[in-house]
């Protein structure tokens, strides 16, 4: 602030000092702080802090370790970690154990590619010695990751995490799928699952996308036994016919007896043809089956139809059973021709209507036994007559030859009246993205409509109990509610049976012969406590039957099940086994939940698919076994797109990588990209954005850096009391009281993007554009003595403490880096302390009514000043000497006891009552209001730069101001001289 004749006073003045660097440097940096928290054992501190306070355990949806982590792993960890540093901050005991799940398909398929590679077979290998290579290949994974997620600067418990594949972990998650043996919930049974041929397993509702996919569809005739007539069905999956069993229609749609009075010569559909419809879709149907001309015969009610039986359309290859007609709700009129073709093996909702109507079939004499039409490899059966070696799918995801030898053979037995193709959504595998087929197969299921135990559930379903639970649980957002419980409420059984070698096996017997389950404790205890000292391998192991079952029970006459657990099992135990056991996660030791009468809360939180994959499974799982969810509170966040909201691809080159923002940026970029964005939504992400969001943290840097600077020079133990500091000091304080309250309310509602909007303005509307600027004058020339220079630093101090510790859990470095600087002998970590007490003393309403008014009149008198410095009339504000015209004599007395040539930055300015004259400056959001500008007199001070007819006042300062000449005359007493 001087200029170069005459005296240098820079030495006078109390400028910025600070090694805080304005440049971030943070790929640099932020690895430093990570050695250094490593270094002091900063894990050990916040598990010593938390002692005795109310635990806030966020439970972690284990990540797949099987590949670098992508952006999508970014924002969920990051988010989780802003959830459990403000909740730590917020005065809970916030440990976080950090998991990885282990088991499945995807890693069986890395280690089977590598098989082939070298030219193995897999079969050949012994499944220990292939189940101990998938584990290796994990257990290098969720090292690389767990490298990458502490990068990030996710703080938890890093040497103590849990893994599904673990030993302790595998022994409990066969202890959980044997509590459901024994409440009765497990059975095996045959039904329709989602099957992938090229992955040979059967797959979860979770482990489904839907991708466009071109099907044939089929008009299909079945003649009606004793009539001319012939129901009309429609499907899109031709390979299905040969398992139908029954057509199902709805008693709440018309339906009517049609004939053809006109078709083309050799149509299939022929003239006087009769044929069943329902009215809406008989016009559409005889289109599609090329007839020119029909007519309504009569109308066919209800109750005509429950009473028909059709003959196969394939009768004539040896499908002679009867096909019967069923009610069903499921049934519409809006396509096909209003009767469903009925395969009770290959769909959910035909096996749920063909198992509803057993009563029925049985008395009509019907075989209620649902074929096995289609293997594991894609090919019928030999339960399919007629179509010796067709294959539905092959190995590569590629459809088969079923379609068409199924409509050849419609062709030739009359039965088919038109054909098409055309695209929909259809169930793809979302690890191999090729199509699925549902087909009849032997699986696990756990029943959800089943009563059972009475002692967790006093004789409830498991849906009943899980649709309960869903209701006690806080969802963030509210929607996830209506979500999840849609699914919970039209699930079908859960399949938890999987016919792959990586996993943890259903570690049952059952009675050769027969379907019981075996259900002995001690045979149960000897297996738990072999899996806890060998892992699950001890099942494959030769004489694993012996072991378990003698000497209680004959191996001979027991069927040991080799099948997996779903990997969805595996990952929804994950609380029994690191919430329940003190022994390996001691942080997490003596939950006592609100239903148990505590103050301990559990959040769960992962992306809104988990609704129907981790949250359902571990509702589930948690419902059967303990009667309760195995949370309080879920959270979900959206998935990441590109800056144009597409889907990230290699293809697109659109792909973000942390990794690269971090190397580029550092990781506080990314993390305050997660806390600003609306995380309930898809986010949005690349090189525009990124360079918005560093823009952003420059200038909270930059606000940082210029708080330290000038606390440099703060004396703590010439703090001013808050009642003895000056008005504006004053209404910084009440300032600050409401952002602390907002603030607070923000972290507790996992509002981050308030968070940051509310500090962001603070930061640098408030702050760096207003009360900074203002102060920057008192701060840098006033004497030391000056109470108003001393009551800037009290409030500096106190601002810099609260705004350090707001922005801890968001930018953990940037805090960490400045509370190194401002505090260096206080807390040995910003992240050891809580948030800001007592600012809630700083309010005075009536004194920031005033200064709003100030506000108010400033923004007039700096937008006057704009214009001038922009026509050049003035450089900067101090040349200015403005005539502000105020009419409201209210908004004239806000400004009674303030100085507001200072609060303005000007030299002088004279304040004048009554209205302003016309060429005076204006806004019309302040009326009443205007500024004359003018230019002031006198003298520039040296030192300060004001301009004043005072300066030389002093004869012993003849070039400064009568303050500045006070500031150095105590300067040069203190042994300071210019």
């Amino acid at each position: 602030m001087t200029e170069k004749t005459g005296p240098d006073y820079s030495a006078t003045l109390y400028l910025p000092k600070t090694d805080f660097p304005m440049r971030a440097g943070l790929p640099k940096k932020e690895p430093e702080l990570l050695a250094h928290w490593e270094q002091t054992g900063l894990t050990a501190k916040f598990r010593e802090a938390g002692a005795g306070k109310p635990k806030f355990v966020l439970h972690d949806g284990p990540p797949y370790a099987n590949g670098n982590i992508h952006i999508g792993h970014a924002l969920n960890k990051i988010l989780k970690d802003i959830v459990v540093r403000s909740q730590r901050m917020s005065g809970k005991n916030a440990n976080y154990v950090p998991g990885w799940d282990c088991h499945g398909l995807p890693i069986e398929w890395k280690i089977e590619e590598q098989y082939r590679a070298k030219g193995r077979n897999k079969d050949e290998v012994p499944v220990v010695e292939f189940r101990r290579e998938c584990r290796a290949f994990a257990e290098n994974w969720l090292n690389i990751q767990r490298e990458e997620f502490k990068r990030l600067g996710v703080s938890g418990e890093w040497d103590g995490r849990y893994a599904t594949m673990d030993y302790a972990a595998e022994s409990i998650i066969a202890a959980e799928i044997l509590k459901f043996a024994g409440n009765g919930l497990l059975y095996r049974g045959s039904k329709p699952v989602m099957w992938s041929v090229v992955e040979k397993t059967a797959l979860a509702e979770a482990e489904v996308e839907y991708e466009d996919h071109t099907s044939d569809w089929i008009f299909v005739a079945f003649p009606v036994r004793g009539s001319s007539a012939r129901v009309v069905i429609w499907t899109t999956t031709p390979w299905t016919i040969p398992g139908n069993r029954a057509i199902s229609y709805s008693h709440r749609i018309g339906y009517s007896l049609y004939r053809v009075t006109a078709a083309p010569e050799g149509n299939w559909a022929k003239v006087g043809d009769e044929f069943i419809l329902a009215d809406k879709l008989a016009e559409d149907v005889f289109k599609a089956a090329k007839v020119d001309a029909f007519e309504k015969v009569r109308e066919v009610a209800a109750n005509e139809l429950a009473g028909l039986t059709c003959d196969h359309p394939l009768k004539n290859l040896g499908y002679t059973f009867g096909v019967p007609l069923l009610d069903g709700d499921h049934v519409t009129d809006d396509a096909g021709a209003g009767f469903v073709h009925t395969a009770p093996g290959h769909g959910r909702e035909d096996f749920d209507i063909w198992m509803a109507s057993s009563r029925l079939l049985h008395e009509r004499g019907i075989d209620a036994r649902i074929p096995y039409t289609v293997d594991a490899d894609g090919f019928y059966t030999k339960e399919v007559p007629g179509f010796d070696s067709a294959r539905v799918i092959d190995d590569k995801g590629n459809k088969g030859d079923a379609n068409a030898r199924v409509m050849d053979a419609l062709i030739a037995a009359g039965a088919l009246l038109a054909r098409g193709r055309f695209k929909h959504q259809y169930p793809h595998s979302w690890r191999s993205k090729k199509p699925v087929i549902f087909r009849n197969t032997p699986q696990w299921f756990i029943a959800m409509d089943k009563p059972f135990g009475a002692q967790t559930s006093n004789g409830a379903t498991l849906r009943e109990i899980a649709l309960e639970e869903i209701a006690k649980t806080k969802w963030v957002p509210a929607a996830g509610e209506n979500r999840i419980t849609g699914m919970i409420a039209n699930r079908p059984d859960w399949v938890v049976s999987r016919q792959r070698a990586w996993g943890v096996p259903i570690a049952v017997f059952v009675k050769k012969g027969g379907h019981e389950i075996l259900v002995d404790e001690k045979v149960n205890a000897r297996i738990v406590a072999a899996f806890a000292e060998e892992g699950a391998d001890a099942w494959y192991k030769d004489g694993a039957a012996e072991r378990f079952l003698k000497p209680e029970h004959d191996p001979a006459d027991y069927e040991k099940i080799d099948d997996v657990l779903d990997v969805w099992f595996d990952s929804g135990s994950t609380h029994a086994f690191t919430m329940e056991d003190a022994k390996h996660f001691p942080t997490l030791a003596g939950i006592k939940r609100r239903h148990d009468g505590g103050a301990d809360e559990v959040m769960y939180l992962e992306g809104s698919d988990q609704h129907r994959g981790w949250f359902h499974s571990s509702l589930l799982e948690s419902s059967g076994t303990r009667g309760r969810a195995p949370y309080d509170t879920v959270l979900t966040h959206g998935f990441v797109l590109d800056e144009k909201g597409r889907k990230m691809s290699k293809s697109l080159g659109n792909v973000v990588a942390p990794q690269t923002v971090i190397k580029d940026a550092g990781a506080d970029i990314l993390r305050l990209w997660v806390a600003a964005s609306d995380y309930s939504d898809d986010l949005r992400i690349g090189k525009e954005i990124l360079s918005t969001f560093s823009e952003t943290y420059r200038k909270l840097r930059n606000t940082l850096r210029w708080m330290l600077g000038a606390l440099a020079h703060f004396d703590p133990a010439q703090a001013v009391a808050r009642e003895k500091m000056p008005e504006l000091e004053r209404y910084m304080l009440h300032r600050l009281a409401e952002v602390d309250a907002q603030v607070r309310e923000a972290y507790a509602a996992f509002d981050y993007k308030k968070v940051v909007a509310t500090l962001t303005a603070f930061m640098t509307g408030d702050l760096s554009a207003f009360y900074f600027d203002i102060r920057k004058d008192c701060l840098y020339c006033d004497p030391p003595s000056s109470v108003t220079r001393k009551s800037a630093l009290t409030a500096i101090d106190i601002l810099c403490d609260a705004l350090l510790k707001w922005l801890a859990p968001i930018l953990c470095f940037t805090a960490e880096e400045a509370w190194l600087a401002f505090r260096p002998q206080a807390e040995a970590s910003v992240h050891l302390t809580t948030f800001p007490q007592g600012l809630e003393s700083g309010r005075d309403e009536a004194l920031a009514s005033k200064w709003k008014a100030v506000r108010r009149i400033r923004a007039v008198v700096t937008g006057a000043l704009e214009i001038e410095r922009a026509n050049k009339t003035i450089g900067a504000s101090l040349e200015a000497a403005p005539q502000v015209f105020i009419a409201d004599e209210a908004l004239r007395a806000a400004l009674e006891g303030v100085n507001f040539a200072d609060v303005c930055i000007t030299s002088s300015i004279e304040i004048v009552a009554g209205a302003a004259p016309e060429n005076a400056f204006t806004l019309p959001e302040t009326p009443g209001v205007g500024v004359v500008s003018r230019r002031a007199e006198g003298k520039k001070c040296a030192r300060s730069w004001r301009i004043s007819p005072e300066v030389g006042a002093d004869p012993d300062f003849p070039d400064v101001t009568p303050r500045d000449a006070q500031a150095l005359r105590e300067l040069r007493a203190a042994g300071v001289s210019a």
